[in-house]
């Protein structure tokens, strides 16, 4: 962790070297979202509610899902951009180095312009808590930030295994970005607006609705008698869901061939 620290240092004093950019890029990022928060609003107030979900209701899961999204993005954007490391041959360097190439390929990218994007989804977050009907204890305030935590584990997991197809095709590949973009924009809503076989995909292959949806569900009373731990616990599944995709970015690299550039 000290040597990951040192990588964001190195990083962050880099691109403040042009800080009439940094400041407009992350004054960017905070805008950005508010264009998919906008539409949201005008939605619910369109057609008050969706599936017996109310606007603050929904709310609460744009924040943790943008959040989540955010913090991702920025510490785990080295893999998002890993392609070109194998395109330039710069990923035969990483592997002659005493570290971790997960660490190394971590530290090579940070996105510290995204603390627009986090800010301003903090904002709708503490907004949606102020107005949301639930009665807030501690446990369902530690649900809320474990909810948070499972997101960046999803979202880094899925930034891995964009990467590790890279050792096989070379060159990132777009469709990857359903699960990522696209994976935002559709966990920012409760998983059971959609059909069922959404829902089961991403409950139990990707686990957006371990984030999203039941933990939510704790947190509003809405769980029907059902034993609130296990709605508590959902969010380990974002944990879990990290396991094989490390597992797999190791097995990409035993079989990684140089590109001989």
């Amino acid at each position: 962790m000290k040597l990951f620290g040192k990588y964001m240092l190195v990083l962050f004093k880099s691109q403040m070297q042009y800080r009439t950019s940094f400041w407009l890029l992350s004054f960017g990022q905070f805008f950005i979202p508010f264009s998919v928060f906008a539409g949201l609003y005008f939605m619910f107030e369109r057609f008050g509610q969706i599936r017996g979900w109310e606007f603050y209701e929904v709310a609460l899961v744009f924040g943790v899902i943008h959040m989540a999204f955010s913090i991702s993005e920025c510490l785990a954007r080295g893999f998002d951009m890993f392609s070109s490391l194998v395109v330039n041959g710069e990923f035969d360097r990483l592997l002659v180095r005493p570290r971790s190439t997960i660490l190394q390929v971590l530290g090579s990218k940070f996105e510290f312009t995204r603390i627009g994007r986090l800010l301003q989804s903090s904002l709708v977050l503490a907004w949606a808590i102020s107005q949301v009907q639930a009665e807030w204890t501690l446990l369902k305030a530690m649900t809320l930030l474990f909810m948070t935590v499972s997101g960046v584990f999803i979202f880094t997991g899925i930034f891995i295994l964009m990467a590790t197809m890279c050792f096989w095709t070379i060159q990132g590949l777009e469709i990857a970005n359903i699960f990522t973009d696209g994976g935002r924009e559709m966990a920012q809503y409760p998983l059971n607006i959609y059909q069922k076989w959404v829902t089961r995909f991403f409950t139990y292959v990707i686990p957006f609705g371990c984030v999203n949806y039941f933990p939510l569900l704790y947190i509003l009373g809405k769980t029907d008698g059902g034993s609130p731990i296990i709605y508590m616990m959902a969010p380990l599944a974002g944990c879990v869901f990290l396991v094989p995709c490390l597992l797999l970015w190791r097995f990409g690299v035993r079989h990684y061939r140089s590109t001989g550039s």
